[in-house]
């Protein structure tokens, strides 16, 4: 009788509060494991590799000399003006630590924007398929999620600019932009920023910059939308170490963005959680100052990594897999081997691979529900948490089920 009455009493925005899919995979996988067989994990993006040593005897060192205390809210000072160096040089902004809020994660800084910028009813832009907490929180702090979408060319996916300049209305307020996107790793030619920053001067749109991955590339440099003409002031950057230094587990970020926005996030962050880890702040004041050596070893394994699964996934049969130059996500088009095989169900397919090879993968579905008119069917594997013999190996497995069919 309790339990029933506590049910009924709860809020009713509750029933809008999504979730990340990929952790109902998860526990599939687990559970597969429990059972004595050989679980590929391509579909959670976390990272098998250690933090650098040096940040985390920093962290260490931290931690025995007393940093267990409450800290200034917005930050300790060192770790604000590291990160407004290191964005000022990658950038090309002019960055202070009055533009730096740190937070425990990346996460927190999505909900701080939309609670900072959206009012109840207002409409938002947010990419489809992209990371399922954007529409979540817009519709649990009750505004209108409205997705835009990525379409596939011959040479990778672009941004539907035609699309997103018809999903705006009077009530559209905010845009949600992933650059170096997850699923599909791809990231922003220098025209569609050009087009989205008209866009949003034009309609007057605040823009959260979601940058988990800016620094995750194998050759060439990352843009930010924020550093062109008149976007610094509406832009709000979301920046993580989860990535760059393999600190998922540290929950250290932060939101980078203009004076006014930083203050109602140092305010958010008085009424969340008071302070981030102030032992884990020293760790990232010496990752960002410190030696590099160990960031660039990261990323020349998640390379190796990539050219491993994209070379098996490209030979497979009825795959269509491009490579892209960021993030350590593959996203491949698997219409024709998903009808080869007769199993059309996106749920029904990765379950059939995962019972049959233990590749354990996410599929298109995880990262928001189909928009009208799309027939492309496609699998998003995270090699970040496999060495490469693993991916060799599950990836062959996968390449023998599929072939199969033909």
């Amino acid at each position: 009788m309790i339990a029933n009455a506590a049910r009924a009493a709860r809020a009713a925005r509750v029933d809008d509060l999504g979730t990340e899919t990929v952790f109902a995979v998860a526990a599939e996988a687990a559970a597969l494991a429990a059972k004595g067989r050989t679980v590929y994990p391509f579909h959670l993006g976390d990272l098998n590799l250690p933090t650098p040593a040096n940040i985390a005897e920093a962290a260490s060192r931290a931690l025995r000399d007393g940093k267990t205390t409450y800290c200034p809210n917005a930050g300790i000072a060192e770790l604000r003006e590291a990160i407004a160096v290191d964005v000022g040089r990658s950038h090309g902004l002019s960055c202070g630590v009055e533009n730096v809020s740190v937070q425990p994660g990346g996460k927190p800084v999505i909900g701080k924007f939309l609670l900072a910028f959206m009012d109840p009813g207002d409409e938002v832009l947010y990419p489809n398929p992209g990371f399922p907490i954007y529409s979540s929180l817009i519709e649990f702090f009750g505004g209108r999620a409205v997705p835009y979408t990525y379409v596939e060319g011959r040479d990778g996916f672009a941004l539907d600019l035609e699309q997103i300049e018809r999903a705006v209305t009077p009530a559209t307020t905010l845009l949600i932009l992933n650059d170096l996107h997850n699923p599909t790793g791809v990231e922003c030619s220098a025209r569609e920023l050009e087009g989205l920053a008209e866009l949003a001067r034009r309609h007057d749109l605040q823009v959260l910059c979601d940058e988990a991955y800016f620094d995750v590339r194998y050759t060439g440099s990352s843009r930010s939308l924020a550093s062109l003409p008149g976007m610094a002031e509406r832009c709000v950057i979301l920046y993580t170490f989860s990535k760059k230094y393999a600190m998922t587990g540290w929950r250290l970020g932060a939101a980078i963005g203009p004076r006014r926005f930083i203050d109602i996030c140092n305010t958010l962050n008085v009424n969340g959680e008071s302070c981030t880890n102030q032992f884990v702040q020293w760790g990232g004041v010496e990752a960002l100052t410190g030696d590099q050596s160990g960031a660039h070893e990261i990323l020349e394994v998640l390379r190796r990594r990539r050219d491993a699964a994209c070379d098996i996934l490209s030979s497979t049969a009825g795959v269509r897999c491009l490579q892209p130059n960021t993030t350590f996500y593959l996203y491949p088009n698997v219409t024709e081997a998903m009808a080869r095989s007769g199993l059309t169900d996106y749920e029904g397919f990765r379950r059939a691979i995962l019972d049959y090879t233990g590749v354990s993968m996410c599929t298109r579905l995880h990262f928001g529900p189909a928009l009208p008119g799309e027939t492309q069917r496609y699998l998003r594997f995270a090699y970040s948490g496999l060495h490469t013999e693993q991916i060799r190996e599950g990836l062959g497995l996968l390449k023998h089920f599929i072939e199969s069919y033909v």
